[in-house]
Parts: C-alpha cells; structure tokens; sequence
C-alpha cells in the first residue's frame, strides 16, 4: 500500500492491512507535527508534492523493503496539505514474522523516505514567517531524524 492524501491518516487501517496470521511483528511509525522545531514555535504544516513522481518513489522504497527483509506486507501513507500540531504527516508500517526485521524495515524506510521522496514542507512558525524546505536540509540533528 502507498497512498499520498490530503485526508487524515487512518492508522488503524494501515495496521490491519500488513497484518498477517504470518507475521509475529507489526511495526507503525506515524510521525506527527510538533509544536517545537530547534527552539521556534510551529503553528502548523503544509506538505506539497507532484503527485506521480512521489508516489513511484515511495513504491521503490516499499519494494526494496520487501527485497532486503524477510517482510510479510508494508504500507507508507503520506498526508499533503496542512497537517496540524499533533496530527500525523506520515506513517510507515510493516509486518514481518519477527520483530528485528520490522524495525530495522521501518527505519530504514522513514530514514530513506525523508532523504529521497520528493515530498517538501512549508514550516509556519508563530512570529508570521514560513520556509519551505525538503526535509532531508534538516535530518543533520539526529533528534530530528525520528519525527517530522
């Protein structure tokens, strides 16, 4: 499953549908809009995207996940449009008959998608002004690295 939405994130389909009889783990990464971004304060975010070019990116990364881990599904929704404080901009799940595979799978997706997927962000912070940056510019801190 790969989706890009403007719709909010329905984590608990996501998660049943890489769920598996098969499958011993399942691993959800969602990762949400904060407040705070190296001291300034977010009002909220805008992702953007060409649409086709996204989503055949985000294919290429579930297929190289399946072809690396002994994976039994995977999924990564990404939301455009403006997401606010505490609503989730993306999610990653995986199901694998163990659990090491399935973090690492996750990781690695979400680690890979920030750096390749050509999905950009419009950072609007409380004192009125916006970037626009493609998040592999902030992925330097490792504290960023996790969350959106």
């Amino acid at each position: 499953m790969i989706q890009i939405q403007n719709e909010a994130i329905d984590t608990n389909s996501i998660t049943e549908f890489v769920g598996s009889e098969n499958a011993g783990a399942v691993v959800l990464f969602v990762g949400t809009t904060r407040r705070m971004t190296n001291g300034k304060e977010t009002l909220r975010l805008e992702y953007d995207c060409y649409k086709p070019m996204a989503s055949a990116e985000l294919g290429k990364l579930r297929t190289e996940a399946l072809q690396r881990w002994p994976l039994t599904e995977c999924a990564i929704v990404h939301r455009t449009g403006v997401v606010e404080n505490g609503q989730a901009s993306v999610a990653v799940a995986v199901s694998s008959p163990h659990r090491v595979d399935a973090f690492e799978a996750a990781q690695w997706i979400m680690d890979t998608l920030k750096r390749t997927v050509p999905i950009w962000k419009k950072e609007q912070w409380a004192d009125g002004s916006t970037e626009w940056v493609h998040p592999e510019s902030k992925t330097d801190d490792p504290k960023n690295q996790a969350g959106e």
